[in-house]
């Protein structure tokens, strides 16, 4: 990374300075960033540039700031989880810390980080699939198991991305994924006897879990930011019960057809 000097004429105005610190406090908060590293990040900006003391209120969809005499709120919708570029901007500002960007090209470096192009699709599909693999072998399934829950993987991962994302609401989203997994893994068992199809629905169940936001919920509440907690735990649990409906109007719908399910 290039390292830039700061130029001793520049005085940034406190205004822009709030900007700065809110649009890297909104790039972290979109990335599913802790809350106590979004204020800390903020202030650290604030600080650098001149704004004594900045008074900052960060929650999961909103962050507020006040520092000399001007005052800036601006809602953040999360939008995903890269903390690629949560890394980046807590780098950034501790650049900025030692006098190595200009508020200008920090502001450009800012622009930089959220350009920044996520993985590709294949990427991501052979992610999933090795991941339903493996958490299928950790609960119990032998190698055959392991390999229908990774093509399982690979089917939710393609409906991820080119259905749910782009098309669907969170909620009927994954409440799709939990039926489209259960639906496979019946149809996988019916062809392929033998099968062990609990650990192969969990397998495939376990990336659909929100890990980092659920951790995150319960980091916040330890840190005593405990509206933002609460919002986080509650948004995780609305996955795990989307999910749980899927699976569960799936062998419903089996035990109606069939007379049973397999287990």
């Amino acid at each position: 990374m290039e390292i830039r000097n700061c130029l001793p004429e520049e005085t940034p105005g406190e205004r822009e300075i709030l900007e700065l610190a809110m649009d890297a406090g909104t790039v972290l908060l979109e990335n599913d960033a802790e809350i106590f590293r979004v204020e800390e990040t903020m202030a650290r900006i604030c600080r650098h540039y001149g704004v004594e003391s900045p008074e900052l209120f960060v929650l999961t969809n909103g962050v507020f700031a006040t520092g000399g005499g001007t005052t800036r709120v601006k809602h953040v919708p999360v939008r995903s989880t890269r903390l690629d570029k949560v890394a980046a901007v807590n780098q950034l500002s501790r650049d900025i810390e030692k006098g190595r960007y200009t508020i200008h090209q920090a502001r450009q470096r800012l622009e930089e980080i959220r350009e920044m192009p996520g993985k590709p699709a294949w990427l991501k599909i052979l992610a999933c699939a090795l991941a339903a693999g493996c958490f299928c072998c950790m609960m119990g399934g032998n190698w055959l198991d392991c390999l229908a829950a990774g093509c399982v993987g690979v089917l939710l991962q393609a409906l991820i991305l080119w259905v749910c994302a782009p098309h669907l609401s969170r909620m009927i989203g994954n409440i799709l994924c939990g039926g489209w997994v259960t639906f496979w893994c019946l149809v996988i068992c019916a062809l392929l006897p033998g099968r062990n199809l609990s650990p192969m629905i969990i397998g495939t169940i376990l990336p659909l879990v929100p890990g980092i936001a659920f951790t995150n919920g319960i980091r916040d509440l330890a840190d005593g930011d405990y509206i933002s907690g609460a919002v986080r735990l509650l948004d995780a649990m609305l996955v795990f019960v989307c999910v749980a409906i899927g699976v569960g109007v799936v062998f419903i719908l089996y035990h109606k057809v069939f007379g049973g399910a397999m287990l």
